[in-house]
């Protein structure tokens, strides 16, 4: 298809009686806004404007995608040369499985805009005093269950649209104790009606999104660490599409991550940016998750329980998705049927036989992985076979099968270490 047209930065407002972002795009003859609203902290503070920048530049993703141009122009921002090639990279990758899904080449985006080097806006923050997204399902819970008690101070972060309250992370962000702190984000009405306008549509690495909006709120209150929930499969491309590798978490991965930090680290310089997953495998988190017990009946991953029309909206695991399925999967090594029965309301979707054609495909037998924040084949398949080996799973026939035409799974070699956690909180075993 065509792609004409240029897309470009307008700028970005801070209305601080407001206590208001407002970032501004033009792509051809339709002009963007969107408008986030802070209530907490002061938007005066240091590194605050250098963060809001950072949140226009990431955000400008949801409306370049309308009609994905070849070229970007920044407008009145200017990067670095290292810094312009992320901000690239964000787009091509970050976009990969939207183009896709759409049959784009998104590999000829130019992006143009004045080079520049400045010294950070603000010097390092307090990393005893953290702020930790929140999205009430297994990996965050964790993250909040390990570290909150190692910091001084820790409080929740949560992104939601105007009104919009989700139990799913309202009941165990309650049940953590931490105060939570919220921005509310409100994307421009146009984009919100892509089909009648003609637009394109696809999935955007919204983890850039929230984590931008996560750094402004942390500099806006005085915490000098955002830690995100990211782990080590989430860098492992769900496909190989005819223009390389897609992966649908590509914003969780490890790729975005260094870039992000680097941007934050150069530009706003009061927070720091780390996951505290990064190098954990879904089946530790599991492992770790399975004993906190009184998040059991809490917690949710399913996306249903986060539809954005209400009366569409579960209060419960759906039991038939993917992400259904591999919670269950990666729990079931560590926890007994009655338990995992309970979470899926006596309807577990690891043993029941419609569930099959979707573990099969989780497992590497076939079929395009789902674009889905799932494990990848290796953890799978490893899942299955330390679940099919515990004595309580004995009489599951479709588990047993499928564990009979697995080859045994090597032990894993020991990840990487990350050296992106501070000091203070990091063991020497998860330092380089």
């Amino acid at each position: 298809m065509s792609r004409p047209g240029a897309f470009l930065h307008l700028g970005v407002e801070i209305d601080v009686a407001a206590r208001t972002i407002t970032c501004r795009y033009r792509l051809d003859d339709d002009d963007f806004a969107e408008v986030a609203h802070l209530p907490e902290g002061d938007l005066t503070a240091p590194g605050v404007a250098a963060a809001a920048e950072i949140y226009a530049l990431l955000a400008g993703v949801s409306y370049y995608k309308t009609r994905a141009p070849s070229r970007i122009d920044l407008g009145p921002f200017t990067t670095t040369p290292a810094q312009a090639a992320f901000l690239r990279r964000y787009y091509v990758a970050g976009l990969g499985e939207f183009a896709l899904k759409n049959d784009l080449d998104l590999r000829d985006i130019e992006l143009v805009g004045p080079h520049a080097d400045a010294p950070p806006a603000a010097g390092p923050g307090d990393v005893g005093r953290l702020l930790i997204p929140f999205g009430g399902g297994l990996d965050s819970t964790v993250t909040v269950a390990e570290l909150a008690d190692q910091a001084d101070d820790a409080a929740l972060f949560v992104v939601e649209r105007p009104g919009a309250r989700f139990e799913a992370i309202e009941r165990p962000a309650a049940a953590t104790g931490l105060p939570v702190l919220r921005v509310e984000r409100q994307l421009d009405p146009k984009v919100l009606t892509s089909a009648e306008r003609g637009y394109l549509n696809g999935h955007v690495p919204i983890t850039g999104v929230l984590s931008a909006l996560a750094v402004v709120t942390a500099a806006a209150t005085g915490r000098g660490a955002v830690v995100m929930s990211n782990e080590h499969s989430a860098s492992s491309a769900t496909t190989d599409g005819p223009f390389g590798p897609v992966n649908h978490q590509w914003s969780k991965g490890l790729e975005f991550e260094q870039g992000f930090r680097s941007l934050v680290n150069q530009r706003v310089g009061a927070v720091t940016y780390f996951s505290w997953l990064r190098d954990r495998t879904e089946l530790s988190i599991a492992e770790s998750f399975a004993s906190l017990t009184e998040f059991h009946h809490l917690f949710r991953s399913c996306n249903r329980a986060f539809h954005q029309d209400p009366s569409r909206r579960l209060d419960r695991w759906c039991g038939e998705c993917d992400k259904c399925l591999f919670i269950d999967l990666a729990l079931a090594p560590h926890m007994t049927p009655d338990q995992l029965s309970a979470i899926f309301d006596g309807d577990e979707p690891l043993i029941r036989p419609s569930m099959r054609p979707q573990l099969e495909t989780l497992l590497g037998f076939g079929g395009t992985r789902p674009f889905e924040c799932v494990g990848d084949e290796a953890e799978c398949r490893q899942a299955l076979l330390l679940a099919a080996a515990r004595p309580d799973r004995a009489g599951a026939t479709e588990l047993q099968e499928l564990a009979s035409l697995l080859p045994p799974v090597p032990p894993e070699p020991p990840l990487v270490p990350t050296a992106s956690i501070p000091d203070r909180y990091a063991p020497p075993a998860r330092l380089d």
